[in-house]
């Protein structure tokens, strides 16, 4: 397994944690939220998700990873 932490913009409640944290497990990723740095802590097995991957499924959400 491997972990990344991204940054993430527009995350402010519950709602985006749970959407992110849908986003993720729909790619086969696993991440904590931290709303207060607006960061995401993942861990994907790079076997079968790239990061890429994560990243397009969290902006697909409506957020902006940078």
């Amino acid at each position: 397994m491997s972990n990344v932490t991204l940054n993430v913009q527009g995350m402010s409640c519950k709602h985006c944690v749970k959407s992110v944290e849908g986003a993720l497990e729909s790619v086969g990723a696993k991440g904590t939220v931290d709303l207060a740095s607006g960061t995401v802590k993942i861990e994907y097995d790079e076997q079968k998700v790239t990061v890429d991957q994560v990243k397009h499924a969290i902006e697909d959400q409506g957020y902006d990873v940078v």
